[in-house]
């Protein structure tokens, strides 16, 4: 049985995604044991507590200094001992230590088809602006295990999304989750827990 760790910062649409995948049998030989928000204020924690699933705040800004944090950080993912970390719209950066010792461990879901609109500075809403300001008619979401970079780590899977007349970053980014993300996330998951990639 795969034991994830989901880290989140927000609503939590991409936990919801993964969390109806297991309960629809999508996802199997698996089971999320944590979610970790560094938001107080994120619905994810809520839709992890009523899961039944442990659900944790650890925000940079309680600590003192940033190492101190990285620290808190890494000993609680430790103290879990989850085989796999996702990064579900985690929007604090990993703390090198921790992606060393958890390499080919941790992934990630970017709402673009990397190496497109991607790296530092492009996240969230801003990814969709980007790719409607350059004219892309097609856009997407990647599933990448996380590296020392930002979003330079190997691609596991990717989906395409045509850009339509008349798209607004709004409608595009809740285009990309619905027929990327919210897709490609649970089946990544399930490869990776059967052993398929």
């Amino acid at each position: 049985m795969l034991r994830i760790g989901v880290m989140v910062s927000g609503g939590g649409t991409n936990l919801q995604a993964i969390l109806d995948a297991l309960d629809a049998g999508r996802i199997t030989n698996a089971q999320i044991d944590v979610v970790i928000s560094n938001n107080p204020g994120a619905y994810a924690l809520e839709r992890a507590r009523q899961h039944g699933i442990e659900a944790v705040c650890l925000s940079p800004k309680d600590f003192s200094e940033r190492a101190e944090f990285e620290r808190a950080f890494l000993d609680k993912v430790d103290s879990y001992g989850l085989d796999l970390i996702v990064l579900a719209g985690f929007l604090v950066r990993i703390p090198e230590e921790m992606v060393r010792k958890y390499e080919g461990r941790i992934i990630n879901v970017h709402p673009s088809l990397i190496p497109s609109f991607c790296g530092v500075g492009y996240y969230g809403m801003k990814v969709h602006e980007a790719a409607l300001a350059r004219g892309v008619k097609v856009t997407g979401a990647t599933v990448h295990y996380v590296d020392g970079g930002m979003d330079t780590g190997p691609i596991l899977l990717q989906k395409a999304v045509e850009v339509r007349d008349g798209d607004t970053p709004e409608i595009l980014q809740r285009r990309v989750m619905e027929e990327a993300e919210w897709v490609i996330l649970p089946e990544a998951i399930n490869r990776i827990a059967n052993a398929q990639i």
